[in-house]
């Protein structure tokens, strides 16, 4: 049997939390809702939370909500998934990139401290950069809020890898070098709604406009409609918005999932300490963590420099059972934006990473049992 590289750990406590849910008046949008969103913000240390059916969809609302639209730019990271781009197109807007670090594989404060002087001589400064928390190690975060703070933008942290970590000892979310930080729920991820993600920040007006957002741009509050309730009944869409709202379902299943946040993170270092000790005298490259950072551990990934065997050892892993991944290709070489004009050598950091790269198997379940399979299986490949 392939061991994955990421599973969910659903439990009896979680079945029967889903059960009450199946079994109330309410299935889609209900009080489970704003219960989970209270529980995400006191757990981050934010002052609201917005909970969606996706974190693609709440790096939407979130630059929908800060008004990014045709003619401005977003900037993020080359070595992320897809969406932490598309939200920008999604907006009508551009999309560049800046490349990452070497050492943690986040977004580069110097490069993009480079990129911004030189934008703004061009006059051409994004108006949102996210930074994509890689495998849950925080970006450089002060950094890049005090270049936001001198150049005029916006920040949107892509932490769908993140929660359950801290940088400079603060949870990741408390939003104290941005205006929106993103989770995802995703099943492989920290904990699960099923499917779902949320959008925390500090911002009242702004966390009130997602919530609007998610909801098709409707509002039912005379205070912002344009003339007087027809009645009691009366609602008015102020806005053009999406079907992005999360299910009483999912909010109930990521509420008794937040329980064993804790005790899910604590499980993911044992396993990399383990991994650590294993693979100390390989040649390779572990995960780094920065002093100021402390990683929920998403993914465990390492380096495999001599990259003319980069893809036989990713191959003979997967023949000898590793379900093994590769975190991420270079959005900017996906063919829909090579078509914008972007080519291999504009961000050579993010392209010697995926030329690299493994993601190993990392999840709470995975017995010492089946690590040590894995912890053998690499020693083998790179002994070949």
């Amino acid at each position: 049997m392939m061991i994955p590289y990421g599973r969910q750990q659903i439990t009896d406590n979680d079945v029967e939390a889903v059960v009450e849910a199946l079994r109330s008046s309410f299935l889609t949008q209900g009080p489970a809702v704003p219960h989970f969103e209270r529980a995400v913000a006191e757990r981050v240390g934010a002052a609201r939370a917005v909970a969606v059916n996706s974190a693609t969809s709440a790096l939407h609302v979130a630059c929908a909500a800060l008004d990014l639209g045709p003619g401005d730019w977003l900037w993020t990271s080359p070595n992320t998934f897809v969406a932490s781009a598309n939200c920008a197109l999604y907006c009508g807007a551009s999309v560049d990139f800046v490349d990452i670090d070497p050492t943690t594989w986040t977004m580069s404060p110097d490069a993009l401290a480079a990129k911004l002087e030189s934008a703004a001589q061009e006059r051409r400064l994004p108006k949102i950069v996210v930074p994509v928390h890689l495998c849950g190690q925080s970006c450089d975060m002060a950094s890049i809020g005090a270049l936001a703070k001198h150049y005029g933008f916006h920040v949107v942290e892509d932490a769908s890898h993140a929660i359950g970590g801290r940088y400079r000892g603060e949870p990741v979310g408390t939003c104290r070098h941005s205006d929106v930080t993103v989770f995802s729920f995703h099943p492989v991820k920290i904990v699960t709604t099923g499917e779902g993600g949320a959008a925390v920040t500090n911002d009242a007006a702004l966390a009130d406009r997602m919530e609007r957002l998610r909801s098709h741009g409707i509002t039912r509050d005379p205070a912002l409609m344009t003339h007087a309730p027809d009645g009691p009944w009366y609602y008015q869409q102020i806005e053009l918005g999406w079907n992005y709202r999360m299910t009483d379902i999912a909010a109930t299943l990521g509420t008794s999932q937040l329980d064993r946040l804790d005790n899910y993170v604590a499980r993911r270092h044992a396993l990399v300490r383990r991994y650590d000790e294993a693979f100390e005298s390989l040649p390779l490259q572990r995960p780094v963590q920065h002093p100021d950072a402390f990683s929920p551990f998403h993914l465990y990934v390492i380096r495999v420099h001599d990259r003319a065997r980069h893809r036989a050892i990713f191959e003979g892993l997967r023949a000898r059972g590793m379900g093994v991944n590769l975190h991420y290709i270079p959005v900017h070489l996906q063919p829909f934006y090579r078509r914008m004009g972007f080519a291999h050598g504009d961000f050579p950091e993010a392209e010697a990473y995926y030329a690299e790269a493994i993601s190993l198997p990392m999840f709470p379940t995975l017995s010492e049992a089946d690590q040590d399979t894995v912890i053998a299986a690499v020693r083998a490949e790179l002994e070949l």
